[in-house]
């Protein structure tokens, strides 16, 4: 790789991280004449408006995780529409003094929602097969391209087995829009939080989803039309990634497409015009060159093995899977004098280990590569500290040797990979080093996803997206846990990245923490109003 390439990524890096002194550049102020859109729309008149669930599927929570118990569903359109309702689709509405906005099941930095899904289906009755965008907001698919009976035919044929494709994008504007520079970076945490949650809401069908890790970026753009799509500028979609939806059955799956079918779909037609996001747009130059130094080219295809570890035992959820999927929220307040058992919080950091055949880490994204500091307010039976969680544990070796040379790495659980760096009180050195936000030191606690980053990077660009999609992910997990465990999290994008590093004993950019999340017991806002997902629509 050329040098100059990751060296103008970690100037991105660093340019971006906040300090005491300053904050990474932003608007400033809310431009409320120009929040964007924060749905897209095509304009198209032949609109699938998608069926709403009728009753959840009665999967139990830890089936989010385990495939043996969720039988395969048959890829038909209801199947299709209750897989995005409980990955993309809304959640609830708030309102308060006049004010109204939606939330989703996938969270979003600042409820912004950078991410657009389009989906790739067979013919299923009177519906052709295509390209479709998908509209959270009305619940429906927008036809984008249509795809030839003999194309689709080359597909079944390449795959040898039944399902469609997902494919996600980015729209930096929606998050530049509030916080400027910063925003490559929450829109990467986003796809993470699809990611995930896709990949959840797949498990409920029987399906798998798997990342077709070898596609470049121009192969992406042409298979959804991209390339041929009339944007405004600053208002355009970037690709991230495309994904197969299969029977969790079938597990030899190609991670690419051949040259064939990438060109077949190049020539086709697209339809639809996408509505503009705002009247005027502010061009912050340094995140669409850090996307041009990012994208990715095509690569040899990837498989993963994470190996095999059963779940940390704790208590039974009561909830089902998608009951916890639906009542996700992101808290804004928590109560300091309440605790979380010391199980509970094992199992909350258990289910962020990646595992072979386990949603959401199977889509065969990359290899492990974060773990998490960790600052302990309030657990039962367990000292206040500093922590560290090794995601990965083959890591430790290579750790333990740029931490402070003080810390004693004290395993706190024989075969559990959590070790005590450091007892005492750090809810002010939480509160601090997150932007001086209280709701990291009045949780249970709050942590800091700590990510290999100058060597991958400087040996493949385009992981720099990658790492943060990986915490996205993290975060996902997060969040579900949390809710299933009686309490509730949020992401944190703000934070003071070197002061976080300074922490650990960090002297260069070997690791960075890239994402902050916390988790504590909720203090509910009595002054919002809840409605339901759809309320507004007038179909049931």
């Amino acid at each position: 790789m050329n040098k100059h390439v990751y060296r103008d990524i970690f100037r991105y890096h660093e340019e971006t991280k906040h300090r005491f002194d300053r904050y990474a550049r932003s608007p400033g102020f809310m431009d409320w004449q120009n929040q964007p859109n924060p749905f897209r729309f095509y304009g198209n008149k032949n609109i699938i408006y998608l069926p709403l669930l009728k009753n959840n599927p009665e999967a139990a929570y830890m089936d989010l995780y385990r495939r043996q118990n969720n039988t395969p569903k048959p890829f038909i359109l209801e199947h299709i529409a209750g897989f995005l309702e409980l990955s993309l689709g809304l959640s609830a509405w708030k309102a308060v003094s006049g004010s109204k906005w939606s939330l989703r099941i996938n969270p979003s930095s600042g409820n912004l929602h950078p991410t657009e899904a389009y989906l790739v289906i067979p013919p299923m009755g009177t519906i052709q097969a295509g390209v479709y965008h998908y509209n959270p907001l009305i619940h429906a698919l927008e036809p984008r391209i249509r795809v030839p009976a003999e194309t689709w035919d080359l597909l079944l044929k390449y795959f040898e087995t039944n399902g469609f494709l997902v494919g996600l994008s980015s729209i930096f504007w929606r998050e530049s829009w509030k916080y400027g520079e910063r925003a490559f970076r929450y829109c990467n945490h986003d796809v993470g939080h699809a990611l995930a949650a896709l990949s959840f809401s797949a498990n409920l069908w029987g399906w798998k989803m798997t990342f077709l890790n070898s596609l470049s970026d121009d192969d992406v753009e042409k298979i959804l039309g991209f390339d041929r799509t009339g944007w405004k500028r600053l208002e355009q979609e970037d690709p991230d990634l495309l994904c197969f939806v299969h029977s969790h059955q079938h597990q030899k799956v190609c991670r690419g497409l051949p040259e064939d079918i990438i060109s077949a779909f190049s020539d086709l037609a697209v339809e639809g015009k996408p509505n503009i996001l705002s009247k005027e747009n502010t061009d912050w130059e340094i995140i669409y060159q850090t996307s041009r130094l990012t994208r990715k080219p095509a690569t040899p295809e990837v498989h993963i093995d994470a190996g095999k570890r059963p779940f940390f035992a704790t208590s039974e959820i009561s909830l089902t899977a998608a009951e916890i999927i639906r009542q996700r929220r992101s808290a804004t307040d928590f109560n300091s004098e309440k605790s979380i058992p010391k199980g509970h919080f094992l199992a909350m950091l258990d289910k962020t280990i990646a595992r072979d055949d386990c949603a959401p880490f199977d889509i065969q994204l990359m290899e492990p590569s974060v773990n998490l500091l960790l600052f302990v307010h309030n657990v039962e039976s367990l000292d206040q500290g500093l922590y560290f969680f090794l995601r990965h544990q083959a890591d430790l070796d290579e750790m333990r040797p740029i931490f402070h040379p003080d810390f004693p790495w004290k395993q706190v659980q024989k075969g559990f990979p959590l070790y005590l760096l450091k007892r005492g009180n750090f809810r002010h050195d939480a509160i601090e080093v997150s932007c001086h936000q209280e709701i990291a030191g009045y949780s249970a606690f709050s942590l800091g996803m700590i990510t290999k980053f100058r060597n991958i990077i400087k040996k493949e660009a385009y992981r720099y997206r990658h790492l943060f999609w990986e915490t996205g992910m993290i975060g996902q997990i997060l969040y579900l846990e949390a809710e299933a465990h009686g309490a509730r999290g949020t992401g944190i994008g703000c934070f003071f990245d070197d002061a976080v590093h300074d922490i650990m004993g960090f002297k260069d950019n070997t690791w960075q923490s890239l994402y902050h999340f916390t988790v504590g017991v909720p203090i509910e806002d009595p002054r919002l109003t809840t409605y339901p997902a759809y309320h507004h629509l007038q179909r049931t």
